[in-house]
């Protein structure tokens, strides 16, 4: 009896690994669900433009003057461009530049998201920028929770004026290992996103921002890449927010203060 419910389980068990192994970028990715802020409206003009990559890409350009900082926003694991509209206002606000755009999959575009199509995608919206007269120095990386590892990778050993993580985490691995403890996800998993096996490499500026109730990201982890990045690094960590930061007067004045202080 007791050799046919341990049969049983391991059944069980190597089913769910063969499940989570099959769909995992199903697990992973969330392209189509709506889960940020909704109901707001753009408070200035933009232009939608094509990321010329594998795909085409949907993005938004705002270009508000060519002597500021320009913002390239990387979003993260779910909801569409619309979701970040309260964010692009206070960038406008703050009077910067920026390029949003959605990675494949995302927001109607063609294809399925993978590590290295999103990190491809990423790069061909800096070479889009350099394109259209947007220096490197001029370049201020948005990562926002999963496009917070985007950001690093693309960020490594470049010139970029600053870096700005929102809701930052290790690894894929370690995330995974948190939320499923009896599988062996580092040999499962695909995309592994090893932010802290290159956040030594970034050489800009780096502002970190994180809230201790984050339910998504343990706030441990924005700590840890906080602690392992080079100088200078500028942390701004908060007692209430969750996953998705609150846009308020605090927050946007570290962004204010972190760009204005850039060369």
């Amino acid at each position: 009896m007791v050799s046919k419910i341990i049969i049983t389980a391991l059944i069980i068990y190597f089913i769910l690994l063969l499940s989570i192994s099959l769909f995992q970028r199903k697990l992973l990715y969330y392209p189509k669900v709506n889960n940020y802020s909704d109901g707001y409206k753009l408070n200035h003009e933009i232009d939608v433009v094509n990321i010329n990559s594998e795909n085409n890409l949907i993005g938004w350009h705002h270009k508000k003057d060519s002597n500021n900082k320009t913002i390239l926003f990387l979003h993260g694991n779910a909801g569409t461009l619309e979701n970040r509209i309260y964010k692009l206002n206070e960038f406008y606000n703050l009077n910067l530049n920026y390029l949003i755009f959605a990675y494949r999959g995302y927001s109607g575009n063609v294809g399925k998201p993978t590590e290295r199509g999103i990190y491809y995608d990423a790069n061909e919206a800096i070479k889009w920028l350099k394109s259209n007269g947007v220096k490197e120095k001029n370049i201020v990386i948005y990562g926002e929770s999963l496009g917070t590892a985007v950001a690093v990778e693309v960020g490594q050993n470049k010139n970029f004026a600053g870096i700005i993580l929102e809701s930052p985490f290790t690894s894929m691995v370690d995330l995974g290992q948190k939320y499923y403890p009896f599988f062996p996800v580092r040999f499962l998993l695909k995309d592994k996103y090893e932010t802290k096996n290159k956040i030594k490499n970034l050489k800009s500026p780096l502002l970190i921002l994180h809230g201790r109730k984050d339910k998504i990201v343990p706030f441990y982890m924005g700590e840890k890449i906080f602690e392992m990045a080079n100088n200078p690094k500028f942390k701004y960590f908060t007692d209430l927010d969750d996953h998705m930061m609150i846009f308020d007067d605090k927050l946007i004045n570290e962004i204010d203060l972190f760009i204005s202080n850039l060369n």
